[in-house]
């Protein structure tokens, strides 16, 4: 890792530094990082697994240290008066350290997926052509609030054999920061370069728009990892391509063939588990044939704390139900708040997420089979459920160790982004003395 960057704005007393010196230390961290991913795209699996588990060892070693910069960050947090929400995603605590570790371990028990032949075939001509997976290069990600995805993204990035460049939130710079040098101390001990994973050790939001410049061309791809903002703004300046992970505004559709019993436990779990992650429910949709469950859903989330905006069925339900107004349906609360809304069936429920969803994770339940891949089929969603919580949105339960984040565009990588939609492929070809005619 490079020495810690100056800015424009003062860090824990270090001095300010002019914009253009700025500029200058995150080229030389972005080719730092390029020469990085070269040594990185030849390193052997085993070689890689040794970091992975070193990093793993150095986070629990470092506990006490990362939980002490997590508290002073935590403090400042709490002293801008921000809400409770935020609070949980920046807490780090015995267990979720663990979690970090064990999930290092776990990505390191991937299969690698760098020079798998995913297919290869022999031409008329007797040319042999093979596709293989090769890393993407250099990764910039750019995350708010949760220092986990310090530990989650440049794990999964070593693993794939690229190297990373971490801009995470001003507020959890020191956590992100102690994080970090766990991570090279992994790096480290496996004899690969600490420029393997690098973090931006700076509050000034003059980074962000440096690394969406691309840092002298030695990005090749930016994920975000964050707020409605920051993906917008990230989308809007790019110069390299971009992995988008919208906001996410889930859904979770009881349909009349539903066990009541099934739908309260998916519903409170969809929504209370977590309400501060992506995929956290933002929107219960009930069937208009099934009325009957929408006094009892409604009184079990309000018993949990979790405030509900609803429309006109909803609100004769309980009195307890605020309005909803147009720009609920559309919006990620993070937080114990849901939107509810009585629908037509199936294709009612299918076209309100149509409208006011953004493609991340619905989920639907039902006993109905053919009601169930109807709803999966046509959901265009990056992930879609059937008899399940949304909170399954997460890499670590797809069986991916972790995530960067969950994709919701089209393009190279939907869902989940583990280790194998952090590789592109080349064409290998052997011939043996073949010309075109």
């Amino acid at each position: 890792m490079t020495a810690p960057l100056k800015s424009t704005e003062e860090i824990d007393g270090t001095a300010p530094v002019a914009a253009n010196g700025l500029a200058g230390q995150l080229t030389g961290i972005g080719r730092a990082a390029r020469a990085a991913a070269r040594v990185l795209a030849l390193a052997p699996s085993e070689q890689k697994n040794s970091a992975l588990r070193a990093m793993a060892a150095a986070v629990r070693m470092r506990k006490s240290e990362i939980l002490r910069a997590n508290a002073e960050d935590l403090a400042d947090a709490r002293s801008a008066a921000i809400g409770a929400a935020f609070i949980d995603r920046l807490s780090l605590d015995d267990s979720r350290v663990e979690a970090m570790a064990a999930g290092i371990e776990a990505i390191a028990g991937l299969n690698d997926p760098v020079g798998a032949i995913t297919k290869s075939w022999i031409q008329p001509n007797g040319m042999t052509i093979e596709r293989v997976r090769v890393p993407l290069g250099v990764i910039g990600i750019i995350y708010e609030s949760r220092p986990n995805v310090t530990a989650d993204a440049g794990a999964l990035c070593l693993k794939s054999g690229n190297a990373a460049i971490l801009r995470g939130g001003s507020d959890s710079l020191r956590s992100s920061g102690a994080i970090c040098a766990s991570l090279g101390q992994g790096l480290r001990e496996a004899g690969l370069p600490e420029a393997a994973i690098q973090l931006v050790p700076t509050r000034d939001r003059a980074a962000v728009g440096l690394m969406l410049a691309g840092l002298d061309g030695t990005i090749d791809v930016i994920v975000p990892r964050g707020g409605k903002g920051l993906v917008a703004r990230v989308q809007t300046e790019a110069r390299v391509p971009v992995f988008a992970h919208l906001e996410g505004v889930c859904h979770v559709y009881v349909d009349k063939a539903a066990s009541l019993d099934m739908a309260e436990k998916i519903v409170l779990n969809a929504k209370m588990r977590r309400t501060g992650v992506c995929g956290a429910a933002e929107t219960l949709l009930v069937d208009r044939a099934a009325e009957g469950f929408v006094r009892p859903l409604i009184e079990m989330l309000l018993d949990a704390g979790c405030e509900i905006r609803g429309d006109g069925a909803m609100q004769a339900a309980d009195s307890r139900v605020k309005p909803a107004t147009e720009e609920d349906w559309g919006t990620e609360f993070l937080d114990a708040i849901i939107a509810a809304k009585v629908v037509d069936g199936v294709d009612g429920a299918i076209a309100h997420i149509e409208r006011y969803g953004s493609h991340h994770t619905d989920a639907i339940v039902t006993g109905d089979q053919a009601t169930a891949e109807k709803f999966l089929v046509q959901v265009d969603s990056a992930i879609v459920l059937h008899n399940a919580s949304t909170q399954f949105a997460d890499g670590g339960e797809f069986g991916f160790g972790a995530e960067i984040g969950i994709a919701t565009g089209r393009l190279h990588a939907r869902g989940p982004v583990g280790v194998e939609q952090l590789t592109t492929f080349k064409y290998r070809i052997r011939g043996s003395g073949q010309t075109r005619p």
